[in-house]
């Protein structure tokens, strides 16, 4: 069954201008690492400095194998220099819902 990581964070004020640099090489580097299906960015709608990111694996298992890589550890310890307020959360197929819902089909 699927599952969702979610990380969100708030960009340091001070570190706007080199955490944008930063995001491309960083984004690169963890999509090399084998296991992600599908990553999503997203910033808040009414402009504040608060980022999250989506990456959707096959499984726990890819999950755990791409998340002990050394290259993505060391991407996730880089974005402490970057951000505050960092949380991750791993989320996986809901009991009552499993399967995805799409209107009209």
């Amino acid at each position: 069954m699927p599952v969702l990581y979610v990380i969100k964070w708030d960009i340091l004020p001070d570190k706007i201008e080199s955490y944008t640099q930063w995001t491309q090489s960083a984004i690169q580097r963890i999509l090399a690492v084998p296991g992600v299906i599908e990553f999503r960015a997203y910033r808040s709608a009414t402009g504040s400095s608060q980022a999250v990111v989506t990456y959707e694996f096959a499984d726990m298992a890819t999950w755990a194998a791409w998340y002990s890589n050394e290259e993505v550890q060391k991407v996730l310890n880089e974005l402490r220099t970057f951000a505050t307020n960092i949380s991750m959360e791993l989320l996986g197929p809901s009991p009552i819902v499993p399967e995805p819902v799409r209107p009209g089909k």
